[in-house]
């Protein structure tokens, strides 16, 4: 059985549990608190000595890190997943983007204002991820204009990685309201009959 190391309300967490629910695959979660050290302990960075979470324990018990490569590695064969060279190329396009463009910006605010409280020695930083994190959040809603989903016409992983920390970015003072098409796009992906939220308890508990 797969293990999955992670906290839930990481947005990079969520990812590699959404996917592995939306697949439908068994799987054991093991809890791990960052902010306390856990990911820090010689005994996890054993497994993974970048000392990050998700990691992901394989059935071979190697260990595969980095939410993306994750997800890649999940969805392969799966409909998540292009067969298409190019839309794969596109897939890895828009998860550069969210590392990149994306993630830098709106989970940093994120985590500054609703896990450290604002303090007022990060209120220059959180201030200047703003403009960086509505420019990401622009480029995907004129995207999602014109498409359902952000590559081709079906939900894929791409989906997935965007929006992890997209759909909580008002928990970093980013204002979703502006963003119609985005907000229309977290209804495709909520409606999936699998899909779960980042707020629930994880059911497969290590």
């Amino acid at each position: 059985m797969l293990t999955l190391f992670g906290d839930i309300v990481s947005g990079n967490c969520y990812k590699a549990y959404l996917l592995l629910n939306l697949l439908e695959i068994d799987f054991k979660w093991v809890n791990v608190n960052v902010l306390e050290g856990e990911a820090a302990t010689d005994e996890f960075r054993q497994m993974n000595p970048n000392a990050k979470i998700p990691l992901l324990q394989l059935d071979s018990g190697e260990y595969l890190s980095e939410s993306n490569a994750i997800l890649n590695y999940l969805a392969e064969g799966t409909e998540f997943l292009p067969k298409d060279r190019f839309l794969r190329a596109k897939v890895l396009e828009w998860q550069f983007f969210e590392q990149y463009s994306h993630e830098p910006y709106i989970a940093v605010a994120r985590f500054i204002n609703k896990y450290q409280g604002l303090p007022d020695e990060r209120k220059a930083e959180y201030e200047s991820k703003q403009p960086g994190g509505h420019k990401a959040l622009s480029i995907m809603d004129a995207r999602l204009e014109s498409h359902d989903y952000l590559v081709g016409d079906q939900y894929t992983i791409a989906d997935i990685s965007l929006y992890a920390y997209t759909h909580v970015a008002e928990e970093g003072g980013f204002d979703l309201s502006h963003y119609p098409a985005i907000a229309a796009w977290f209804k495709r992906i909520e409606s999936h009959p699998n899909h779960v939220g980042m707020s629930l308890k994880p059911e497969h508990q290590g």
